[in-house]
């Protein structure tokens, strides 16, 4: 794939440890980009496939790893550490792009071993993150899988989304096709605090709308709820109010998660932001543990009440599922992930909230 832009620099001596030599890094002059660097790297596979099927789907594409996004509580910032960077500063600022992800896809999709199974994108970092503005790798994928009939679900934070919508409305005339939004607030101090570099949350509920207009299939997703930050009856409202609004497919909530590496720079966080909130948190994730105990995550997802209970599950498997990238580097392909690396919440986390929703919807939970 040939890229060209008017604004960028080329570098070749910021390679990264994981991935070997050969990397180019580019870098950006946009306010979206400053300070952070793009390897280009060749991947030698694009689909991963997500062994035992337990999570709705067996297989998916992760064209980028790192994210601009900064999500405090990101659950893919430890896969960094396989590339030899820390879950902190460099997750969010040294970001791996798979260039040559859409021609890999063709060839495994041409396959005559390929059964057309459901792809999921979205599962490790966000395929529509702000570079993919520039590298524009989503409509070729897309087109892929529609060339294959093969259906597809996304999970994104990202209304960019919409700019490949004409594509999205077009297979869904065919295929599966489920484009979902992840809203853990419309309130803009948790906003601002917790995700400082992803779009409006209020353009995320505005792209819901719009897809549900064109015929397509699209939920929200409140998560993580996180106590005192954005789990509150006044903050979730509003977001389940315009989720109705929009005639959503789905709606649902899960309680925050935080284990190993994203433990430590959610925590981090809390001692500079919210440090009124750090003896709370000690004792909901004390003696490492990565889940709230199960009356707890009921408290906090109570606000919740949706609807859509299998697509709502397929979304959550979609943002909690190992990113099945392989082995380490040196074992599969390009600075992958051990099979495993992200579980998915027990059953427990989902459906912990009393669910109402609008006429015509799925059962209820």
């Amino acid at each position: 794939m040939f890229v060209r832009w008017d604004e960028q620099r080329v570098e070749n001596d910021l390679r990264l440890p994981g991935v070997g030599d050969g990397t180019v890094t580019r870098t950006f002059d946009a306010p979206e980009a400053m300070g952070i660097n793009f390897h280009e790297v060749r991947a030698r596979s694009a689909l991963n496939h997500v062994a035992g099927g337990r999570y709705g789907f067996d297989w998916t594409i992760n064209p980028f790893r790192g994210c601009s996004h900064a999500c405090v509580y990101c659950f893919a910032r430890r896969t960094h550490r396989y590339l030899d960077l820390d879950a902190g500063r460099d997750f969010e600022r040294e970001i791996v792009v798979k260039v040559n992800v859409p021609e890999l896809l063709r060839a495994e999709l041409g396959r005559p071993s390929w059964k057309r199974e459901l792809v999921a994108l979205g599962t490790n970092t966000d395929p529509y993150q702000w570079v993919e503005s520039r590298y524009r790798m989503m409509p070729e994928i897309l087109e892929a899988l529609e060339r294959a009939q093969t259906p597809v679900s996304v999970l994104t934070k990202s209304p960019l989304v919409m700019r490949d919508v004409k594509i999205f409305e077009r297979m869904a005339k065919r295929l599966p096709v489920s484009v979902n939004l992840s809203v853990p607030t419309l309130d803009e101090d948790a906003w601002r605090a917790t995700e400082p570099h992803t779009p409006s949350p209020a353009a995320r509920l505005d792209a819901v709308a719009e897809l549900r207009r064109r015929g397509i299939d699209s939920g929200v997703l409140i998560a993580p709820l996180m106590p005192g930050i954005n789990d509150s009856p006044d903050q979730v409202r509003p977001i389940v109010e315009r989720a109705k609004k929009a005639n959503a497919t789905f709606l649902g909530g899960v309680a925050l998660h935080l284990r190993d590496e994203v433990k430590d720079v959610f925590f981090a966080w809390l001692e500079t932001q919210r440090p009124d909130l750090l003896p709370r948190y000690e004792q909901l994730y004390s003696n490492n543990r990565a889940y709230m105990q199960p009356e707890q995550r009921k408290r906090t997802t109570r606000a919740v009440r949706g609807w859509g209970r299998n697509r709502l599950r397929s979304a959550l498997a979609d943002r909690s599922s190992p990113s099945g990238e392989g082995t380490p580097p040196g074992g599969g392909g390009v600075a992958g992930v051990p099979r495993g690396a992200e579980a998915a919440p027990p059953p427990s986390t989902v459906g912990d909230a009393t669910l109402t929703g609008p006429a015509g919807q799925d059962s209820l939970f």
